[in-house]
């Protein structure tokens, strides 16, 4: 049967799950949750605040920076391929 979660975990998972840059699989087999569950706790609390408004800005930066980085990375092991031959 499931366990029983309390509403502190569970808005921890949420803020993890909405600000970390991970996927929500990543999150849920990270806690030990189902992603069922974990999508029914955020479906549940959309109209919550359980992630400020800074928060939700900083996860926005660091997905952009993720993106830039990753980018960046690809762009340098093309150069550093066409400068092997």
């Amino acid at each position: 049967m499931g366990e029983g979660r309390t509403d502190e975990f569970r808005k921890y998972a949420l803020r993890i799950a909405l600000t970390s840059g991970l996927t929500r699989r990543q999150v849920a087999d990270d806690l030990g949750v189902g992603l069922s569950t974990l999508n029914k706790w955020a479906n549940a609390h959309l109209d919550t605040d359980v992630v400020s408004p800074e928060d939700r800005e900083l996860a926005r930066e660091n997905e952009r920076l993720r993106r830039e980085n990753r980018i960046l990375k690809e762009e340098r092991d093309i150069l550093k391929k066409a400068t092997q031959f």
